[in-house]
C-alpha cells in the first residue's frame, strides 16, 4: 500500500535531486534550478540531450502509428483484461496503489487497468515523445514521462507495482524504484505468438522459451497463459508485422505474399509473470 512517500516521485535527470511542482504548476524544478516544463498535452519530458542516442529515439512514427491500428482494434484486448485482472487481484481492498508502466507507448494496457481499478495511480515512462504524448492526451489522469527505463528518473521505492509488456528495462532501476514486497508483472510472447505470421518471414519457425529468466531480487508468484487466435484483415495484418522486431527482416515480396491472402487466421501467445520483490 502506497504510504510516506514523497509527494513528488520524479528526480532530476540531470543531478538526481528531487524535483518539485513550483506554484504555477506548469513546471518541476529540483533545488539546483533544473527546470522541466510539463508539456500542453500534460506529460513530463524528463530525457536530457546528453541521454539521447538519436534525434528521436525510441520507436519510430510509422511504428507508433502501426501499434495504434491495431491495438486499437482490439485484437490484443483478451491479454490486456487478464493484464489488468492480476494487477486488481493483487493490490489492497481500499487502498491506493501507485504503478507504473515500463515501456508504455500510448498507455493502450494503462488505459484498460484505469478502467478496471478505481484506486490506481498511474504512472507510464516511455523514450518515444511521440507516444508519451498520444498517452498523455488519451488518459490526463494518468503521469506520463519521457525518459530511459535504464534511468528511471524516480525516487527510491515509490511505486507498489511495475508491468512491462514487450519492453527492454534495467533489472536495476526496477528493484530501485519498486517497494519491499511490490509487485513486478512481465508479459512476454509465448512459444506459439504470431506463428502464422512469422511463416511468411523464416523457413524455420523458433518457439519463445515458455519461462523467463526473473530480474535478481525477485520471486515468482505466478504464471498465466494467454493463448487465442485472431483473424486480422489485410490492412491490420500490415501494422502488426510493421509493429514487431522482426519487420526489418520483411522483403517487398514477403509483403505482397503476407498481403494475398483475404483471411489469415493467427495465433496469439502471451505468457504472464507475476513476481514479488523478495530483496533490496
Amino acid at each position: 500500500m502506497a504510504t510516506d512517500r514523497p509527494l513528488s516521485p520524479y528526480l532530476c535527470p540531470v543531478c538526481a535531486e528531487s524535483l518539485a511542482l513550483q506554484p504555477s504548476g506548469k513546471s518541476y524544478q529540483c533545488p539546483r534550478r533544473h527546470n522541466f516544463d510539463l508539456a500542453r498535452e500534460g506529460y513530463l519530458n524528463l530525457l536530457p540531450v546528453q541521454h539521447k542516442h538519436s534525434l528521436e529515439p525510441g520507436d519510430s512514427r510509422q511504428m507508433l502509428a502501426a501499434r495504434r491500428a491495431f491495438l486499437e482494434a482490439g485484437h490484443y484486448e483478451p491479454m490486456a483484461k487478464a493484464v489488468a485482472a492480476m494487477i486488481a487481484a493483487g493490490r489492497p481492498e481500499d487502498g491506493m496503489i501507485r504503478l507504473l508502466d515500463v515501456g508504455c507507448g500510448e498507455g493502450y494496457y494503462g488505459r484498460n487497468l484505469g478502467a478496471l481499478c478505481r484506486r490506481l495511480e498511474l504512472h507510464g515512462v516511455d523514450i518515444a515523445k511521440a507516444a508519451v504524448a498520444a498517452a498523455a492526451k488519451k488518459l490526463p489522469a494518468a503521469r506520463y514521462i519521457v525518459a530511459s527505463t535504464n534511468r528511471l528518473p524516480y525516487v527510491d521505492r515509490y511505486f507498489d507495482a511495475l508491468l512491462r509488456v514487450f519492453a527492454p528495462s534495467n533489472e536495476g532501476e526496477l528493484q530501485r524504484v519498486l517497494r519491499p514486497s511490490g509487485q513486478l508483472l512481465i508479459v512476454t510472447p509465448g512459444p506459439r505468438h504470431l506463428a502464422q505470421l512469422k511463416a511468411f518471414l523464416y523457413t524455420e519457425l523458433r518457439e519463445h522459451a515458455e519461462e523467463i529468466i526473473l530480474p535478481q531480487g525477485f520471486e515468482r508468484l505466478g504464471t498465466q497463459r494467454i493463448s487465442y487466435r485472431i483473424t486480422p484483415g489485410r490492412a491490420e495484418r500490415a501494422a502488426l508485422l510493421q509493429m514487431t522486431p522482426f519487420a526489418w527482416r520483411a522483403s517487398k515480396s514477403m509483403r505482397q505474399a503476407l498481403d494475398e491472402p483475404e483471411t489469415l487466421s493467427i495465433e496469439t501467445d502471451f505468457i504472464l509473470t507475476l513476481a514479488i520483490k523478495t530483496a533490496e
